[in-house]
């Protein structure tokens, strides 16, 4: 059982997201889960301006993400930042290359879930999985969100990220806030249940 984790990370906060799904959904039985990293579309000066070139070299040995590997997974997990509410240029112009696929029908059945960030605690992160997931029905995926079995999204003792659409994090209005153990939990918490549920279907 093959897991892909799709992600876009300008500044390093979903990728960190993603090493932990990545961790999680492997320690599923018979899953193993690789990252993929959707391909960045700013020129390196742009993104020395933007203060991100850094962070966008560190990812340099993570595969790119192509149609092909979502065709090869068993089900799919996403990550990207918040953009306006809505996913990033970078992951829209990935999916936007998965027109073969859909004229196939090759994602047809496969599990798929997403998590985000943004820079504030009502940034738009559940717009941003919400916006996400009609293109993931349109490719007949089964959309895996993070139910309250995960409790760690019910509490208000301190500043998280979390909703039933999925797995978030705040990363701050300077991006100088880290993913906390809690909402690392909870992007583990989806990563696993994802891995779950593809078991599931594919038996």
């Amino acid at each position: 059982m093959n897991i892909a984790i799709v992600y876009y990370s300008m500044y390093g906060h979903i990728r960190t997201m993603a090493q932990a799904a990545q961790q999680a959904a492997s320690q599923v039985e018979g899953v193993s889960a690789t990252l993929y990293r959707v391909p960045e579309t700013l020129p390196e000066d742009v993104l020395a301006k933007m203060g991100a070139l850094e962070a966008s070299k560190a990812q340099a040995e993570v595969p790119l993400a192509t149609p092909e590997v979502l065709a090869g997974a068993d089900a799919v997990l996403f990550g990207t930042p918040t953009r306006f509410g809505n996913m990033t240029g970078q992951m829209r112009q990935f999916l936007d290359s998965t027109g073969g696929l859909w004229a196939k029908g090759a994602l047809i059945g496969k599990a798929a879930g997403v998590f985000t960030s943004s820079a504030t605690q009502h940034g738009g992160q559940e717009s941003t999985i919400l916006t996400f997931i009609p293109t993931l029905m349109h490719h007949g995926m089964v959309v895996v969100g993070l139910p309250y079995s995960f409790a760690g999204q019910m509490g208000v003792d301190e500043v998280m990220g979390g909703s039933p659409y999925g797995a978030s994090t705040i990363a701050g209005g300077d991006g100088s806030r880290q993913p906390s153990e809690r909402d690392l939990d909870g992007v583990r918490f989806q990563a696993k249940h994802l891995a779950q549920i593809a078991k599931k279907l594919a038996a």
